[in-house]
């Protein structure tokens, strides 16, 4: 098996590991979540409460958290791939009973001292267990239909659970991570087109539902859908999110209006401004040239990620550290094209620049997982 490649003296023991972790990965990660703090502080009106001290709070032990899951080996992390994957399925179901609502939707379960979203921790462990899984599976069984279905249903069990919840969004990225990791792995094309084939008719079977006893989503996701193809229709109603987070885009111009000088953000005239819409409030205070900027972090981060996978001749390491890559790169890119009016609202935080406990945490011990593959791959 090819976790038996880690046995050898070529893999770094004891402090000499932290040599051999990904520093570039760390010190951008580092510089992006800097950028966050700095958003947080200038929406309180120039205060590190009640958002930056606990965001960089979080980002202290997430970061922690990222060494310690760093130091682990590898071949560890394979083997607990499926406890970590059915743990997190069983917190899903979890939600449904116990979970705490915020915003009409039940997501969250309450821990005392933070609030747990499991779909978040969900994203990354089915990642791990289709990286395990595509592992052990010989290469000349990838594309048979059988061996096909299983991740399959692995996929689509917490994607059904995620949007009963509902959370569309996550929902969404579930569905394109896990589908990504098949795809690296080597499943056969016709299999994609069938599912892109199907995808266009479910949409075509979502806009033909509505008002049917059979509707497809919900009233408020119809709403979104609306606010998408046009904003202009209900500015102040169902339009009113994504026209303000246009007007902000666009005042910033390409220099802004200067930190802390967003009358957007500060008037409060933008929703969610510490959220999901944090990037216009960057936008406005930085202009082009400074989202530009932290789109160019974010896809650094995704490149030496990639560079990673591509020189570990690991297999699991390999599928874990690009899924992980890919998963990184919807999240940013979907909540970029959602505030920017490129793609419907569909509640997806920035990555480490969004304020938020569960996801910033869950996406730093991910970054572990990285660190992991990359300091303990065969040399």
């Amino acid at each position: 098996m090819s976790y038996l490649a880690y046995n050898t003296k070529t893999v770094p023991t004891g402090f000499r590991k932290l040599l051999y972790l990904n520093w570039p990965v760390i010190l951008l990660l580092t510089a992006v979540a800097s950028a966050g703090f700095l958003m947080l502080y200038s929406v309180a009106g120039g205060s590190a409460t009640p958002w930056m001290e606990p965001q960089m709070k979080r980002f202290a032990a997430g970061m922690a958290l990222m060494v310690i899951v760093a130091m682990v080996p590898i071949w560890f992390w394979r083997n607990m791939s499926g406890v970590a994957f059915g743990g997190s399925l069983l917190l899903l179901l979890a939600v449904e009973f116990f979970g705490s609502v915020g915003m009409g939707a039940q997501r969250w379960i309450d821990l005392g001292f933070m609030r747990l979203q499991p779909s978040e921790l969900t994203k990354i462990t089915l990642v791990m267990f289709l990286a395990a899984y595509y592992d052990w599976l010989p290469n000349d069984r990838v594309s048979r239909p059988l061996w096909v279905l299983l991740p399959v249903l692995f996929i689509l069990i917490p994607t059904a659970l995620v949007i009963k919840q509902p959370d569309l969004g996550t929902a969404i990225l579930l569905l394109a991570g896990g589908g990504a990791v098949m795809f690296l792995a080597g499943v056969h094309w016709a299999y994609f087109a069938t599912v892109i084939g199907a995808g266009v008719g479910g949409i075509v079977a979502v806009f033909q539902s509505r008002g049917a006893p059979w509707q497809l989503l919900k009233d408020y996701q119809y709403r979104r859908i609306d606010t998408f193809l046009d904003p202009a229709n209900d500015p102040l109603g169902a339009g009113y999110h994504i026209t303000q987070a246009k007007i902000a885009l666009g005042s910033g111009g390409w220099t802004g209006r200067g930190f802390m000088q967003g009358t957007q953000s500060r008037l409060n005239f933008l929703p969610e401004k510490h959220t999901d819409f944090i990037f216009t409030t960057l936008a406005e205070e930085f202009g082009f040239i400074g989202a530009i900027t932290l789109l160019a972090l974010y896809l650094l981060i995704v490149l030496f990620c990639i560079i990673s996978a591509i020189s570990n001749r690991d297999r699991f390491a390999a599928l874990l550290t690009m899924g992980i890559a890919v998963t990184f790169f919807l999240f940013f890119a979907v909540n970029m094209a959602m505030v920017t009016g490129l793609a419907p609202v569909v509640g997806v935080p920035l990555p480490l620049v969004s304020y938020g406990g569960s996801a910033m945490l869950v996406l730093l011990v991910a970054f572990g997982l990285v660190q992991s593959a990359h300091v303990h791959r065969p040399r």
